[in-house]
């Protein structure tokens, strides 16, 4: 045997036992995920904040609108979702994970389930699924759909490439596990019920919104930020997703028209800063 043919056959081996998956996606696993069986959960979500007295009365009048009765059952999966832990006996977990650790590096192939690679795309240890408390698979089905998005892919790598910064870097994953838990607390108070009332769609008006609010907290980071600022970053940027989030949307969509160049405002609408991609 030849040196080369030998080289051919050891490559061949190695794709035969690093044989990976199709990438997954956010199509497949939504409508994987959709025909999942959630009773374990539903008892515990809570999708919507209980008001009493004064509080509801002052809700109602001046506050969101109430979500149309149609989107109720697409509002209880999106806690669903965020309730239900990684399940290594279901696939579409898995998949997931591997698709989104693949489009981060670039890698052809399927990684252990364990170990410090995972640290590379932002996760905090050698299990990624510990960071998932609190969001839940919600947090891998929002990382996916921003990876694969047509409009703002992009968005998701250049913030990918900030995060991998000498000095400015941030876990990515884990900060976008962040940025799912303001969607999931802004649904819960109705704050984009606006939103999914116009678009019909309770799950692509949640996912904008949280790439929308990433975006704010990297237009924010750009300015200097280190991972000491984190936790102030991550108020400020709460507090504005709360307060604006007809503005979440309005910005990033607006950030895209203009090819990557948009004025970042703070909480109270003030412009700070032209950011250029």
């Amino acid at each position: 045997m030849t040196l080369t043919l030998f080289i051919n056959f050891l490559l061949y081996l190695e794709t035969q036992v690093r044989k990976s998956e199709p990438l997954y996606t956010y199509k497949e696993a939504y409508s994987t995920l959709q025909q999942a069986d959630y009773t374990a959960v539903q008892h515990i979500i809570k999708p919507t904040v209980e008001r009493n007295g004064l509080s509801a009365f002052v809700h109602f009048v001046f506050g969101p609108p109430k979500l149309h009765r149609d989107m109720v059952k697409d509002r209880e999966f999106a806690f669903c979702l965020s309730a239900s832990s990684f399940d290594e006996a279901q696939p579409s977990h898995g998949r997931m994970l591997q698709t989104i650790y693949r489009l981060l590096t670039g890698s052809r192939f399927d990684s252990p389930r364990f170990g410090s690679h995972w640290e590379e795309i932002g996760f905090q240890g050698r299990d990624p699924s510990t960071d998932l408390r609190g969001v839940g698979v919600l947090g891998l089905v929002q990382l996916l759909y921003f990876l694969q998005h047509d409009k703002y892919g992009d968005i998701a790598r250049d913030i990918y490439k900030l995060s991998l910064h000498p000095t400015q870097n941030f876990p990515f994953c884990v900060m976008g596990m962040n940025i799912s838990r303001i969607s999931l607390q802004s649904l819960r108070e109705d704050i984009i019920n606006k939103e999914i009332n116009k678009r019909r769609d309770v799950m692509a008006s949640i996912n904008d919104f949280y790439i929308g609010t990433y975006l704010h907290l990297y237009q924010l980071w750009k300015l200097g930020r280190t991972i000491a600022d984190s936790g102030y970053v991550l108020k400020e940027v709460e507090t504005f997703a709360k307060k604006r989030s007809k503005d979440v949307f309005k910005n990033l969509e607006q950030y895209q028209l203009n090819g990557g160049k948009n004025v970042v405002k703070s909480e109270k609408g003030e412009d700070l800063f032209h950011s250029v991609c």
